[in-house]
C-alpha cells in the first residue's frame, strides 16, 4: 500500500477526510458553441420575397376564426383613436389598440423542406400570414369576451386589398377629417416633418381610402360630425354594424381602463384621456389649405 493510501486510510478513520491531488487547470475555452461566453452567430438576413398577392382563404370555414371583423380605414391624426374608444365602449365590440397586423410576415428559406411541405398542403406564405393574423385577432377577441373585433391601425389603409381578401366578410368604416386639419395636426405632432411633407403623405392615405371605398363600399363618417353630434353619428354607425345603439358609447371613460396608452398605438392626448367627446378645433381657413390637398378638400366637401 502506498504512503498516500495509508495516510488517507488513517485520515478517513479519524477525520472523515482524505487527501486528493489538485487537478491540473483546464485550458480556457474558446468563445465557441457550447460555452456560456459563446457569441451567437448573427442570423442570416431574411431572403427577399415578392410582394404578397391578395388571396381568399383556402377554406374559409376552417381557416378563419373571426366573424365579420370591423376595420376602420383612416389617415393618421384623423380621430380614429377617439372612434376606437367609443366603439370599444359597446358591449359587443372589442376595439384593441393599433396592432399593425400586416407587419407580421411569414418567410421560408427558398427551396427548403418547410416551403415544399406547406406547398403540398396548398399553403403559401400569404395563406399562412392570413392564418396568423386571424389567430392573433381572435386571441384578443376571446380574451375580451365580446363577439366582434375592431381594428383601426392607419397603415391598414394601404393594405385594404389583403385585408378584404383575408376576411371576405369584413366590414369597413371610413373616417374622414378635413385634409388640411389632418396635415396640420401631423406636422404639429412631429415638427421636423415639414408642412409640405405632411400634406403629401396624408394625401396618400386619403387616395387609398377613396380607392378602397370605391371597391368595397362601407360606412363613411367624418370627425367633425362625430365631435359635433356624436349620438347621431354613432347611431348611424351601429345601424351599419347591425348593432343596437348604446348611450354608454358617448362616455367611453370606462373603456380606458386597461387600455394601452401611448407607445405609437394611437393619439393619447389629454382630450382622449378625458373619457368624453371634446369639441374639434376650428377648421383651417381656405388660404391655409396646402395646394396638394385642395382637390381632396373639394371631393370631401370641405371647399
Amino acid at each position: 500500500m502506498s504512503i498516500l493510501r495509508k495516510l488517507n486510510s488513517k485520515l478517513a478513520e479519524t477525520t472523515g477526510f482524505q487527501v486528493r491531488r489538485v487537478p491540473a487547470p483546464r485550458p480556457a475555452a474558446s468563445a465557441g458553441a457550447g460555452t456560456l461566453d459563446a457569441v451567437p452567430k448573427p442570423r442570416s438576413p431574411r431572403p427577399a420575397r415578392p410582394p404578397a398577392a391578395p388571396r381568399h382563404p383556402v377554406d374559409p370555414v376552417v381557416d378563419r376564426l373571426l366573424n365579420r371583423p370591423v376595420f376602420v380605414l383612416a389617415p393618421v391624426r384623423s380621430g380614429s383613436t377617439l372612434l376606437r374608444m367609443m366603439l370599444g365602449a359597446h358591449s359587443e365590440l372589442h376595439a384593441s389598440h393599433e396592432l399593425h397586423l400586416t407587419g407580421l410576415e411569414v418567410y421560408f428559406k427558398s427551396g427548403s423542406p418547410t416551403e415544399r411541405s406547406f406547398e403540398a398542403l396548398g399553403l403559401g406564405y400569404e395563406d399562412l400570414e392570413g392564418l396568423l393574423w386571424d389567430r392573433a385577432l381572435h386571441r384578443e377577441l376571446v380574451k375580451s369576451g365580446k363577439p366582434f373585433i375592431v381594428e383601426k391601425t392607419p397603415g391598414n389603409t394601404f393594405q385594404w386589398q389583403r385585408i378584404a381578401e383575408t376576411w371576405p366578410d369584413a366590414r369597413f368604416v371610413f373616417l374622414r377629417r378635413h385634409p388640411a386639419a389632418v396635415s396640420r395636426s401631423w406636422h404639429e405632432a412631429v415638427p421636423d416633418r415639414t408642412r409640405e411633407e405632411a400634406a403629401t403623405r396624408v394625401l396618400q392615405y386619403m387616395e387609398a381610402m377613396e380607392e378602397a371605398h370605391a371597391k368595397l363600399g362601407g360606412h363613411i363618417l367624418t370627425y367633425e360630425d362625430l365631435t359635433s353630434d356624436p349620438a347621431a353619428e354613432l347611431r348611424a354607425l351601429c345601424g351599419f354594424l347591425e348593432l343596437d345603439w348604446q348611450p354608454g358609447m358617448l362616455d367611453y371613460g370606462s373603456s380606458l381602463e386597461g387600455a394601452v396608452l401611448g407607445g405609437g398605438f394611437g393619439d393619447w392626448n389629454d382630450k382622449i384621456r378625458s373619457g368624453k367627446v371634446q369639441p374639434d378645433r376650428p377648421a383651417p381657413a381656405a388660404d391655409e389649405i396646402p395646394g396638394v390637398l385642395r382637390e381632396m378638400c373639394r371631393a370631401w366637401g370641405y371647399l
